[in-house]
């Protein structure tokens, strides 16, 4: 970079953090110290550099001049060497804040009423020992969140991420409960079940479920398979279902209103990001010129031909996926350990659903470097329209990694595998995955649960214990120091600060290097902490009709996530730069995008992936109730109704099958087996039974889709964004800024 992009650089990171700046040590490379009142300011930035013995280097020309320019915009920098580095104070003149106060004061976006009187009433106490005895530990794990002082010493920025997860973790309570109560609904009638019973006690032979090695089956043999496929297909999971599309609508109204109570409060409710940065640059360098509005159709193109081919890619990816399903469930059947034998498909998904978390492990990392260069090509205007273009971007590509292969199971998995002697096969060799009698909602429960598990363990273990590892290896280096320091530090250092004036260089680098030691951040570190939760909050409503137990899950995980962020931000990381905001930005926007995602979804869940349309149609059609036998379950028949039959006489189903595929436990060799479909047995035609189910599916979509929609909608319009005590006290202190600017 050019030092003039540098220098910007280091004294708009100054000017954000004076107003927050409430703590004692240094957390972050780049670092903020205040101290009491009655002390002197030490430092607002600590900088490090490589250390360059030689003097005529271009990179040791580089750093003199930039702490020159520092210097003449009056600036005071102090120089200490240690080792192979370089630390340098940075002291910003007072001048610079009050300029910058004064601006917000009168800008028209921000109106930022805070004075120096609010905001010296925190520096008189240590706000990370305070986090760390209330909030920032294991302990404190059910308790209240402190977010005034997680917003004094982190920002308004770090305190409504907590706000906005702490809110999302309590309403995630009621969804919880009721999840649990489905699954306990679909746990009372396991054995009273009709279908189940079916299963568990019928004597059709089916189809062998992959080529050479898998026989024909009793379809018995699949008992355990039916009953869990109750437990997560039944009819409470429609209402749930429905209830989690209105819920994910009723939690972002309620944030809101939650929201507004904060930050009106903070004083930061017409806060604008765009205009504060203009006013960085103003008080920086008083010939700035603001970088102008552009359209470029050619980038536009551009990023999006690239973002397609990205999409693509992840496509491809999940096709992969499908492939490596369809071999191992071969494999496995082939294999000699008979559990895996028998339930070869099954293992194959979890397989997969492993595969695919590791995939998304490395995608995650390709996604972020391209999403970058896509914001690169786009040269948007301020880095508050690049946080937004990246967030999106970034998002998409997350949501595709993960939701490709989910989407598959959901919607294609068994629907387009083909039938006896017309299978559907990859290079004309591996047959595709079908699915259970049951249905096929359980591959995606088994899809989802494995996901989600590994996702939240793993990736809360790695989160907390990397940067543990690494803070714990590199105390050594300040214990050193600390003993270096001995009697300096705790005679003469303390009487230093007592009496206003800097401690000796020895202490000042033994509290430089025990934070710059510490694990480094940046500005997309707390981005990340909202992508995994974003993403969490998708698995919450997305497909939530196949897996009730997600929202519980996820309650668990946030419990833990809260505190690990937490010790994480306060005792592991050096300190994020504070920043100012009135909102989490365009994750609104996402989280809104999600639950006209999750309407849809579930609605095709419901209405094409699960049973229940069949089922629906079977007691009002074709069932035993349907035709008024009474005395009679009105599902009883329904299994055998919604099976085929192959005969085995058709020369292109036999030639589909080995003759030793064609032989039961027993010896018999079979003349006819069943398969999952509504085919007609002569000419294997779809019957009409099918194109009803089929005009039912979609119309079932539509209705509920709709029916969801206007509930959304009603709530959206019945719980105001903000609640009355904010607006008045708004309208209060406006006319009081009115009457006070006229005077």
């Amino acid at each position: 970079h050019r030092i003039h992009n540098l220098e910007t650089y280091i004294v708009i990171q100054v000017i954000i953090i004076q107003p927050v700046c409430m703590t004692q040590s240094l957390e972050y490379r780049k670092a903020c110290v205040c101290f009491p009142q009655h002390q002197q300011r030490t430092y607002d930035y600590v900088l490090v550099a490589d250390k360059v013995e030689d003097q005529d280097h271009p990179k040791f020309l580089k750093q003199v001049a930039f702490i020159d320019h520092l210097r003449k915009k009056n600036m005071k920098v102090t120089k200490i060497v240690h080792d192979d580095k370089v630390f340098y104070g940075v002291r910003a003149p007072k001048e610079i804040f009050d300029k910058y106060r004064y601006l917000l004061k009168v800008s028209d976006a921000c109106n930022w009423s805070g004075d120096r009187k609010s905001h010296m009433k925190f520096i008189d106490r240590n706000k990370q020992k305070v986090l760390k005895q209330k909030w920032a530990r294991w302990s404190a794990l059910c308790t209240t969140q402190p977010v005034d002082d997680v917003r004094s010493y982190f920002g308004e920025k770090v305190a409504l991420y907590y706000l906005w997860l702490g809110w999302y973790t309590i309403l995630l309570v009621p969804a919880a409960i009721l999840g649990v109560i489905v699954f306990l609904y679909a746990l009372a009638f396991f054995n009273t079940s009709p279908l189940i019973k079916e299963v568990c006690e019928s004597d059709t032979v089916m189809c062998p479920r992959c080529d050479k090695w898998c026989q024909v089956w009793q379809l018995r043999d699949t008992c355990t398979y039916a009953k869990v496929s109750h437990l997560f297909d039944n009819e409470g999971t429609v209402a749930f279902a429905m209830f989690m599309a209105v819920w994910a609508t009723i939690f972002l109204e309620l944030w809101k209103r939650h929201k507004a109570t904060f930050v009106s409060k903070w004083k930061v409710f017409d806060w604008c990001e765009e205009e504060e940065e203009l006013i960085l640059g103003v008080v920086n360098d008083p010939d700035f010129h603001p970088k102008e509005f552009r359209h470029s159709y050619l980038r536009s193109t551009l990023v999006l031909v690239l973002v397609t081919l990205m999409l693509v890619l992840i496509i491809g990816l999940t096709q992969a996926l499908v492939v490596f399903r369809v071999v191992a469930a071969v494999q496995l059947s082939e294999g000699t350990w008979e559990f895996v034998r028998d339930h070869a498909n099954t293992v194959a998904v979890m397989l997969g659903a492993v595969l695919h978390y590791f995939t998304m492990q490395v995608m995650t990392r390709v996604n972020k470097a391209v999403a970058f260069k896509l914001c690169e090509i786009e040269k948007t205007q301020s880095f508050a329209a690049t946080e937004r273009s990246f967030t999106v971007k970034m998002f998409t590509f997350q949501f595709f990694t993960l939701f490709s292969s989910l989407i598959y199971v959901a919607f294609f998995l068994g629907r387009i595998n083909g039938r006896p002697g017309s299978y559907v096969r990859i290079s004309g060799k591996w047959r595709l995955e079908e699915c259970h009698p049951s249905g096929c909602l359980t591959d995606l429960f088994i899809q989802m649960a494995v996901i989600m598990l590994l996702k939240q363990t793993l990736n809360n273990i790695f989160e907390f214990t990397v940067p543990w590892f690494k803070s714990y290896f590199r105390r050594t280096t300040t214990k050193r120091l600390e003993r270096k320091c001995g009697h300096c530090y705790k005679n003469a250092c303390r009487e230093e600060e007592k009496r206003g004036h800097d401690p000796c260089d020895i202490c000042k680098l033994r509290d430089w290097l025990r934070n710059y030691d510490l694990n480094d951040v940046n500005s997309f570190s707390l981005f990340n902490e909202f992508l995994e939760m974003v993403v969490q909050f998708s698995f919450t409503t997305i497909f939530v009709a196949a897996f009730p137990l997600a929202p519980l899950l996820a309650l668990i995980n946030n419990i833990f996530e809260i505190r690990l962020d937490a010790i994480k931000m306060v005792s592991l990381e050096r300190r994020l730069v504070p920043k100012k905001t009135n909102d989490i930005g365009i994750w609104t926007k996402v989280l809104e995008a999600i639950g006209v995602l999750a309407v849809i979804a579930n609605g095709l869940v419901i209405g094409v992936s699960s049973d229940f349309i069949p089922r629906l149609v079977y007691r009002y059609h074709y069932g035993p109730c349907a035709n008024g036998e009474a005395d009679v379950h009105c599902m009883k028949g329904y299994i055998n109704d919604t099976l085929s039959t192959a005969h085995i006489t058709d020369l292109s189903v036999r030639n589909d099958f080995f003759p030793s595929q064609l032989i039961t436990e027993s010896g018999f060799n079979v003349t006819q087996c069943s398969y999952k479909d509504y085919r007609n047995d002569v000419d294997y035609s779809l019957t009409s039974q099918f194109w009803l189910i089929m005009a039912v599916r979609f119309a079932f979509v539509v209705l509920f889709e709709h029916v969801v929609v206007i509930f959304k909608f009603i709530a959206a319009w019945f719980v105001p964004d903000s609640p009355m005590l904010v607006k008045n006290n708004r309208l209060k202190d406006k006319f009081s800024r009115l009457k006070e600017e006229l005077q």
